[in-house]
């Protein structure tokens, strides 16, 4: 982890909870934890005139592109949705096309409020630890070089990120990296309500001090700049997804941004992440039922304090309590 901070110890502004450090490569921002991550716009097919199957089919080669992916990647997709400010401007071989547009553009003009909007995916990659790496290299015989390679990182992440868009440029409309400026421009509209461009600096470091322009008050009542922030829990989630379920949203007239991220991991963590939850839920219910069965305690008080002995005592320590008490009754027979 890298500390920017050159005085200040505590992190008390917005930049100082940022994670973005410099510009690495084209596109490629280099984070405070040592990741690496780069964003490209896209464009999906029409939910209006697709049909299920189709949409099943694309949900399913996107799937297949994300599987390449092993440990250690996070995969982060945004919709953003604003207020169109102009109606853009089109160029046209004839005339008939040019007036066909401009009756567009007064209607445009006419109706009011227009919304556009704008599909992100942004790439993160954080390597190994450095002791993980080193026992990696002993596997190889004949490099030139040992330890850990920075420039060999950022080109493989490079070379597998734009293998995984070239496979979802196949089916995807549009679909193409983002570069230096319009990577700054993104990230900035993710943390900040005003929308403009951001101009890339002739020093590519310090990028958490450069977007952050804006304050973050917290509390019961927080605030982003004079902007209020209110945040909604989804309690129940329903059994089956379909793709397209939140599309309604898009038909609202006000500015939205969702985003939904996925961690990958390789099949050694997810199964050990899989034994873990198991053995935390073995754990609960064994001390769910040492604490719900009904022992032969002096008192009420005895009885309520031992039961919540059993029943914390797995979950603090990780370590099973035995069922002594018959035996003690026995003996003390």
């Amino acid at each position: 982890m890298m500390n920017l901070a050159e005085y200040r110890r505590t992190a008390a502004r917005l930049a100082d909870f940022l994670p973005w450090v410099a510009l690495a490569d084209e596109g490629v921002v280099l984070n405070k934890d040592g990741s690496f991550q780069r964003t490209a716009r896209f464009r999906g097919p029409d939910l209006d005139s697709a049909v299920a199957a189709e949409l099943v089919a694309v949900a399913g080669r996107i799937n297949n592109a994300f599987r390449r992916l092993g440990s250690g990647w996070s995969i982060f997709v945004e919709a953003q949705r604003h207020e169109a400010a102009t109606y853009p401007a089109s160029v046209f071989p004839d005339a008939a096309s040019g007036l066909v547009d401009e009756e567009r553009k007064a209607d445009f003009e006419e109706a009011g409020t227009h919304y556009v909007s704008g599909y992100y995916l942004t790439f993160l990659y954080l390597p190994p630890a450095e002791e993980a790496a080193r026992a990696e290299s002993w596997l190889y015989d004949g490099r030139e070089r040992t330890g850990v390679d920075p420039q060999e990182i950022l080109r493989t992440f490079i070379d597998r990120t734009g293998r995984v868009l070239a496979l979802l440029d196949g089916f995807m409309p549009e679909c193409a990296w983002l570069d230096d400026a319009e990577t700054l421009t993104y990230l900035h509209s993710t943390v900040s309500t005003k929308r403009h461009r951001v101009r890339v600096p002739e020093t590519l470091v310090y990028l958490d001090a450069l977007l952050a322009d804006q304050p973050l008050t917290g509390g019961l009542e927080p605030r982003l700049g004079s902007e209020h922030l209110r945040v909604l829990t989804i309690i129940g989630f329903p059994t089956a997804t379909t793709p397209g379920l939140l599309d309604d949203l898009n038909r609202l007239a006000l500015a939205t941004r969702k985003r939904r991220a996925s961690s990958r991991l390789s099949s050694l963590q997810s199964h050990r992440a899989g034994w873990a939850r198991r053995w935390d839920g073995r754990q609960a219910s064994r001390a769910f039922r040492y604490a719900t069965r009904r022992r032969r305690c002096p008192n009420n008080w005895m009885r309520a304090q031992f039961s919540r002995r059993l029943a914390t005592s797995p979950m603090m320590t990780r370590r099973e309590v035995n069922d002594n008490s018959r035996s003690t009754r026995s003996r003390r027979r």
